[in-house]
């Protein structure tokens, strides 16, 4: 294993547990004060994994590196831009599928209604919404299209510029898929420090860390893809920041007399992986050569 990749790993897997080591410590897990802001310091460190590979080597100049991590637009902008405005509203749309369909199988109850989980949720928090929480509902959803991308994308960058912008094309030397499947579940195990305490599925304990890797082989391959045909890494970033945006749909859509089950329901459950699964295998179509896009000096050589 080349020493760059080494040190990547070293510094985006064990600065996550390192970051985390509290959540276990405390005894309280999740529940510990403090966690929205580990898991928010956690996204970082694959982004520090890529900066201190390149502390550690400077050869390449640095609007080359920029370009060969993704950092810019790619050799083709308007498609570009085109693929980062599909992932941007077309995440959202996967989401409400996911949902749908959950639905449709019987594995998500919905309340479309009262939107009961959503106001027990409410309540619990102290707040008690006024004539129904039908209008919160409405401001939720139009934020979780047009707002929520973009913020959680900010953060979003920490984790796809080193999975997709810089691990991907170092992986993809020795082909696209397993270059694609191997970074994706890399991906999932940088989430153990928190999926093996519940994250996610809080009913399966430690098992979440296994399911939950899963659907991040799956989604990585949708984001990979992004990453591949664009030969950028905004893409994947929006795309990322509009999933963590709109994956919990099942929870405000849902019935407070039969909460929805995570690991079946909406993108993150089973029927997601289905959606998951059938898009890659339509989309991952497209690339260069099929499944194999040639790279060079670690760089993407695309022929589209």
């Amino acid at each position: 294993m080349r020493r760059d990749l080494v040190l990547f790993l070293l510094v985006a897997l064990g600065g996550a547990w390192l970051l985390a080591a509290p959540l276990w410590w405390s005894g309280a897990g999740l529940a510990t004060p403090g966690f929205a802001l580990v898991a928010s310091a956690m996204m970082l460190t694959p982004a520090l994994g890529v900066l201190a590979v390149r502390l550690a080597d400077r050869s390449t100049p640095a609007r080359r590196w920029a370009r060969d991590t993704g950092l810019g637009f790619g050799p083709r902008p308007k498609r570009t831009v085109g693929l980062l405005l599909a992932a941007y509203f077309g995440t959202p749309l996967l989401s409400a599928l996911a949902v749908g369909i959950s639905a449709a199988v019987g594995v998500l109850e919905l309340d479309l209604a009262g939107f009961g989980l959503f106001t027990a949720q409410l309540e619990a928090a102290g707040v008690q919404p006024r004539g129904g929480a039908g209008a919160l509902v409405a401001v939720q959803l139009v934020t979780m299209v047009l707002v929520a991308p973009a913020l959680n994308a900010v953060l979003a960058f920490g984790e796809e510029w080193g999975w997709r912008g810089w691990l991907l094309p170092r992986l993809a030397r020795h082909g696209v898929w397993p270059g694609l499947l191997l970074s994706g579940l890399i991906w999932g195990i940088w989430h153990a420090p928190v999926t093996a305490l519940g994250y996610n599925y809080p009913h399966l304990g430690a098992w979440a860390a296994v399911l939950f890797t899963g659907f991040c082989v799956l989604c990585g391959l949708l984001l990979g893809w992004l990453r591949l045909r664009s030969g950028s890494v905004w893409p994947a970033v929006v795309g990322h920041g509009a999933l963590n945006a709109s994956a919990g749909l099942p929870l405000l859509l849902g019935s407070a007399e039969a909460p929805p089950d995570m690991a079946l329901a909406g993108l993150v459950g089973l029927v997601g992986w289905a959606v998951l699964a059938v898009l890659a295998a339509v989309l991952l179509r497209s690339l260069p050569g099929g499944a194999d896009v040639p790279v060079e000096r670690g760089r993407l050589r695309s022929s589209a």
